[in-house]
């Protein structure tokens, strides 16, 4: 049986640039708005890249990576060290994240 390079991804959980996945948890929806480029150790601030939607504050989120998977409530958000209420597409912001992230987590906004 011969598989593609597409079906090979598909099976390893991967999600193609550009595609939303939405995942439920506890009955609530999660929708995929991207992942973390880059984290500063020192200041414990994640920068999410927005691709899909939008992201305000007092929003929660959940991050899932390699070795992260935590929730939380958006509190604050900065673009270029400017405070933001709401975050849209193409935005990359700074996040004050609760626990340690790394590039490559996905970035997930809870629907309830």
């Amino acid at each position: 049986m011969v598989r593609t390079l597409a079906s090979q991804a598909s099976n390893r959980g991967s999600t193609p640039r550009g595609a939303t996945r939405k995942e439920v948890k506890n009955g609530m929806e999660e929708k995929l708005i991207r992942k973390i480029t880059h984290y500063f150790t020192n200041i414990g601030v994640g920068v999410i890249e927005i691709t899909d939607g939008e992201l305000k504050a007092g929003e929660k989120i959940h991050i899932k990576g390699a070795t992260s998977d935590f929730e939380q409530t958006v509190e604050s958000m900065q673009i270029e060290h400017e405070n933001i209420e709401k975050a849209k597409k193409g935005d990359a912001i700074g996040l004050k994240t609760e626990q340690q992230v790394r590039e490559g987590d996905e970035v997930y906004k809870i629907v309830e």
